[in-house]
């Protein structure tokens, strides 16, 4: 009898100290992205009114209004991108569609800063533009007006370009899911096509459009390598300046506390206008909308307004790399360049093993045990998606220098050895920063797919004796594949494009190809910074032709 209780009880024991495991590394995770948040609210705090007066009369005021600015140009051009896009390849027909379909997403691989140095090597005066149009017409350069690229608006027009396909690929996803049965309603009322988009499909398909704009808009607020490279003054380039121009600590913590509210309140916007928006379908479900066939000048006009982003945001920016990069002296076989190359994968595939493996403990946690304390580790490891990197590296590096400054002086007071930067020159507190970044995106995927797992399948492992460590590793992870691999993938990615936690938490003499091309381009070598460029676009398009895939399928 006891043999038998024995045996009861030890399945028991280790899924309680499993679930235990599981609580703690959630709550671990957790904390870990509160940190950054938490260390720059009390640097800014302790920080003193003296450096917050002094930047509100010099630079804070420049800061919010170009910051502000940036964010209207972005939201209101990815809107009009987007939704005109979406609805156009969703709800008419003409030559090229379906290409067109699969082509909009395709800017979604460039990082913007890379958009950049490609249109200011033609666009710039020195370019192959004004200096053709100087050429042809005899002008000297104070004879005519050009658009200046290194501006706001052209910062913004580069964030336009490769962000619009969050809004495309959202608006395109809701219009697909509309019944018919309102529009056609609208139609037999006397609305035109037009009409009844504007009044019936549009407010249905809200919700997700906004959830495209406020992605957009908090990419467009992280952004450092554009403006930066552009000279224009937002707190992502304040940030940065304060900390290494300056070496003021406390400006830079300040600075990184206004961009996290403006950030988190950005986050609890969407999260409340989701919340609440409650749509409902009328009609079958399975009644799709009716498209319109195109022909004449409507047609070519469809056209052009569909090849128009992909040209500018795709198919000419990589043009223009491939034929800087045939004129550089970089040579990407060089010793040098496969560090930069070695250092980059480094960082990508231990930051997505490492992000996607707190994914993972995180998203089981809260099936295994719904609730309060679950919900609330899930909410906080989100929250990292809204906060830039800048401001991470800040909230990182902040505590941690104390910590190493703390150690190092014990250690040569009690044994008079210094132990410098253990951890703030560390490889592991940027893949740190990167998990706080990029956890939310891992996690997202992880959530989708363990939602096809059906609750039965947990209560028969466990019925067989499984703990929920062996049920998560001999039942989900192995279901989840695709999946987790999607997750790898999208942080990696990520990972690789990321630039100001880069700059600024990289160890010494760690350069990757992002700080490589940003390098370049600060020095103007912009057919050199081509040649790194087009290693990260190449490596960005893996997970847009995963998700071209996917809409092909559907």
């Amino acid at each position: 009898m006891a043999d038998i209780e024995s045996l009861e009880q030890r399945p028991r024991h280790r899924g309680i100290s499993g679930t235990r495991f599981l609580a703690a590394a959630a709550y671990l995770v957790a904390a870990a992205c509160l940190l950054p948040m938490v260390a720059v609210v009390l640097a800014a705090v302790t920080g003193g009114t003296d450096t917050i007066s002094h930047l509100f009369d010099t630079v804070l005021p420049r800061y919010v209004m170009t910051t502000l600015i940036l964010v209207v140009l972005v939201a209101v051009g990815t809107l009009a991108i987007g939704v005109g896009a979406a609805w156009l390849v969703t709800m008419t027909r003409f030559p090229g569609v379906r290409f067109f379909e699969i082509a909009l997403v395709l800017p979604l691989a460039f990082p913007a800063y890379v958009l950049a140095y490609a249109y200011t090597f033609v666009m710039d005066h020195p370019g192959i533009v004004q200096s053709t149009l100087r050429d042809v017409t005899g002008w000297g350069p104070r004879d005519y007006w050009f658009p200046e690229i290194r501006s706001t608006e052209g910062a913004a027009l580069m964030l336009i370009l490769v962000l619009y396909p969050y809004v495309y690929l959202l608006a395109r996803a809701a219009f697909l899911q509309q019944s018919a049965s309102a529009f056609l309603a609208a139609r037999a009322l006397g609305k035109n096509p037009l009409q009844a988009f504007w009044t019936v499909s549009l407010p249905m398909a809200r919700p997700a459009i906004a959830g495209g704009v406020l992605l957009a808009i908090m990419e467009t607020i992280a952004d450092f390598g554009t403006v930066a490279y552009f000279g224009v003054q937002t707190f992502a380039t304040g940030i940065y300046t304060s900390w290494f121009s300056m070496g003021d600590r406390a400006a830079a913590a300040q600075l990184a506390l206004c961009l996290l509210g403006f950030a988190l309140t950005l986050a609890v916007i969407e999260r409340t206008q989701r919340g609440r928006a409650k749509y409902y379908q009328a009609g079958k479900s399975h009644a799709s909308l009716p498209v319109a066939q195109l022909t004449g000048w409507k047609s070519g006009m469809a056209i052009s307004l569909c090849a128009v982003p992909v040209l500018l945001g795709f198919l000419l920016p990589v043009f223009i790399l491939v034929e800087m990069g045939l004129e550089s002296e970089q040579n990407l076989l060089s010793r040098r360049y496969i560090g930069f190359i070695q250092n980059s994968l480094t960082l990508a595939g231990t930051a997505a093993v490492v992000t996607v493996s707190a994914a993972i403990c995180v998203g089981f946690f809260q099936r295994l045990r719904p609730g309060r304390g679950s919900a609330t580790a899930g909410y906080l490891a989100r929250l990292g998606y809204a906060v830039p990197g800048g401001v991470i590296a800040v909230g990182l590096l902040v505590p941690f220098a104390s910590l190493d400054n703390a150690l190092d002086s014990w250690i040569r007071q009690t044994f008079d050895i210094s132990t410098g930067l253990l951890l703030t020159g560390s490889i592991w507190l940027l893949v740190a920063a990167y998990m706080v970044r990029f956890i939310a995106a891992a996690l997202s995927a992880y959530e989708g797919g363990q939602s096809t797992v059906h609750a039965n399948m947990d209560a028969a492992a466990r019925s067989l004796g499984q703990t929920p460590l062996g049920t998560l590793c001999r039942v989900h992870l192995p279901i989840l594949t695709p999946s987790l691999l999607t997750a790898l993938l999208i942080v990696f990615v990520d990972v690789m494009k990321e630039l100001p936690a880069t700059l600024i938490m990289r160890p010494f003499n760690f350069d990757t190809l992002a700080v490589q091309a940003y390098r370049l381009a600060s020095d103007e070598r912009l057919e050199g910074a081509a040649v790194p460029s087009l290693v990260i676009l190449a490596v960005g398009l893996l997970p847009v032709i995963l998700i071209c895939r996917q809409v092909g399928r559907r």
